[in-house]
């Protein structure tokens, strides 16, 4: 039963959504009306400025590396209730019960989740798509090369049948919640970091 608790707890942690709350509480407004929609860190930077972009990025790590930590404690440390609070707290993030089930695209909250389960393919992954996010200028393009890299090098660097499974689950996760940006990049026609959209 308190295996069962954790996936709950993990998932009402998800569906705290800070993006939601820092546009209601600086400005009044729905982030979800704004900029590009996205009740997550990115859009939070363009429509809100750096400072709440920043608080929301890690409060959403935070929550991904709770969730896996609930998950732990609860279970005695199985490893399949690890992983599947990691998945609460990203479905819940995404599909947020709190806020009529439209929420962010998850990839703040998987970084938390990944970082703790497997810190060095995660810090590794994570380089590559800061690196890609400084040449370009492509957040979605960082984070899609975040969870593609994910289950390559989980593969190779972790002994664990649970959080590969997770990694691949993640890597269609995103790269389904990045589906419009995919056909942006594809066209020429994505938002680059630093093109603020005003309130």
């Amino acid at each position: 039963m308190t295996n069962l608790l954790s996936l709950l707890i993990g998932y009402l942690l998800g569906s705290i959504s800070f993006s939601y709350l820092a546009g209601k509480v600086l400005k009044g407004i729905d982030i979800r009306e704004h900029g590009s929609g996205n009740a997550g860190a990115t859009n939070t930077l363009r429509v809100l400025g750096k400072g709440p972009g920043i608080a929301v990025l890690l409060l959403d790590v935070l929550k991904g590396v709770a969730a896996v930590w609930v998950g732990t404690w609860l279970s005695g440390g199985d490893p399949l209730f690890e992983v599947l609070a990691g998945i609460s707290v990203i479905v819940g993030h995404n599909w947020p019960v709190f806020f009529g089930f439209r929420g962010g695209k998850g990839i703040a909250t998987t970084i938390g989740v990944m970082a703790t389960l497997a810190f060095l393919p995660a810090l590794i992954a994570g380089i590559v798509a800061i690196v890609s996010i400084a040449i370009t200028r492509y957040v979605s393009l960082g984070s899609l090369l975040f969870t593609a890299l994910l289950p390559i090098l989980i593969w190779f660097m972790v002994d664990s049948r649970e959080i590969f499974a997770l990694s691949l689950l993640l890597f269609v996760f995103a790269w389904v919640k990045h589906r419009s940006n995919i056909v942006k990049l594809l066209k020429g026609q994505e938002n680059k970091l630093g093109a603020k959209k005003q309130v």
